[in-house]
């Protein structure tokens, strides 16, 4: 079973959520940080490290020797990253997305496989979690490969929980597709409900199960109510706004070790989204 914690907008709690859930849940769970441009989960788990593992992509490297310039590996490029000028192939390999391409459709076999590193995967245990994250190199762009490779370390039978990038894009999407469920974290505000939605939106293209974490929750207005009944959507656990769970958050300590009452909460959570799981399968 795989959840992935997503938000729509950072700063909600996704990491605040993700973290004390897997520290409640009363069996081995993996928890993976595949916000891999920022990741922070390992603050607040402090982890024993005990491997990390550099992780390369392809890009192309043309043997001038075969290569005729014929330019068919720049026209099937859409990303600009292979430039023909006369019998001369430039390559531009921060703008390479490793589909290999290139390497497919060349005819005289000209195009040989050289290696970018996207970043480091960091991986150890706490307890009874097994850790992963993922960290992007300084000026590298692309997150979606290394994300991939964080996810990898999930097999059929484990328990993982997701710390997914925020937002709507490519990172994100790429941390909740073909997850078992999507737990959205929220806040009441304007901005909040906005990107909850289009968050939502992209949740309903993956046709993934998802229920809510209101954090902050007696902040704002009701509209963030509202629009849960409209969409049905269940909120599974509603977080006021407190001074001293800010305070716990701020001094990179977990609520439900610092204050005990919490861990059943976060327990009960994890039941409501296994029984919103095998109800949704046994419906299908």
């Amino acid at each position: 079973m795989i959840i992935s914690v997503a938000s729509g907008k950072g700063g909600t709690g996704k990491t605040t959520v993700s973290t004390n859930l897997a520290v409640s849940i009363d069996r081995e769970v993996k928890l993976f940080d595949c916000d891999v441009e920022e990741p922070n989960a390992h603050l607040f788990l402090n982890p024993e490290f005990e491997n990390s593992t550099p992780v390369f992509t392809f890009v192309p490297k043309i043997d001038a020797d075969r290569c005729n310039g014929c330019g068919k590996c720049a026209e099937i490029c859409r990303f600009n990253a292979l430039a023909v000028l006369g019998k001369k192939v430039l390559v531009f390999p921060e703008l390479c997305h490793s589909c290999e391409g290139c390497r497919d459709i060349c005819p005289e076999d000209a195009v040989e496989e050289d290696a970018r590193e996207l970043g480091v995967i960091d991986s150890g245990h706490r307890n009874g979690i097994f850790f992963v994250q993922g960290c992007m190199r300084i000026g590298e762009a692309m997150s979606p490969p290394l994300i991939r490779h964080v996810r990898s370390y999930a097999r059929p039978e484990d328990l993982v929980i997701i710390d997914a990038p925020p937002g709507t894009s490519c990172p994100a999407i790429n941390a909740m597709k073909g997850t078992d469920f999507v737990l959205m974290v929220t806040e009441p505000t304007p901005f909040g409900l906005h990107d909850l939605k289009l968050a939502v939106e992209a949740v309903k293209v993956l046709n993934i199960p998802c229920g809510l974490v209101v954090n902050r929750s007696d902040i704002g207005d009701r509209q963030l109510w509202d629009y849960a009944v409209q969409e049905g959507l269940p909120i599974l656990l509603e977080i006021p706004f407190d001074r001293s769970i800010a305070e716990i958050y701020s001094r990179g300590q977990l609520l439900v070790e610092e204050v005990p009452s919490w861990r059943p909460i976060f327990a009960r959570l994890y039941d409501a989204i296994v029984d919103t799981i095998e109800t949704r399968r046994s419906i299908q």
